[in-house]
């Protein structure tokens, strides 16, 4: 398996935009994004900064994503 890359809260929007994933909501920092299947994940926008491992990792499992498939989104 490969690591799981560094990634940016806009940069894992856009990915997961090309896959159906549409913004909903935005408040604040964070923005809420849902699925055509009822499938809602709330990523984190903070300037200069990356995604922790661990929430990475959640949003792909929510996402029901591989870090295959979600490096080849990127």
């Amino acid at each position: 398996m490969p690591k799981l890359p560094t990634v940016t809260g806009q940069q894992t929007i856009n990915a997961l935009g090309k896959i159906g994933f549409e913004t909903i909501r935005k408040k604040g920092s964070h923005v809420r994004l849902k699925h055509g299947d009822g499938v809602a994940i709330t990523i984190p926008i903070h300037r200069g900064k990356n995604l922790g491992k661990g929430l990475l990792r959640k949003i792909l499992r929510d996402a029901e994503l591989t870090v295959d498939e979600f490096i080849e989104l990127l």
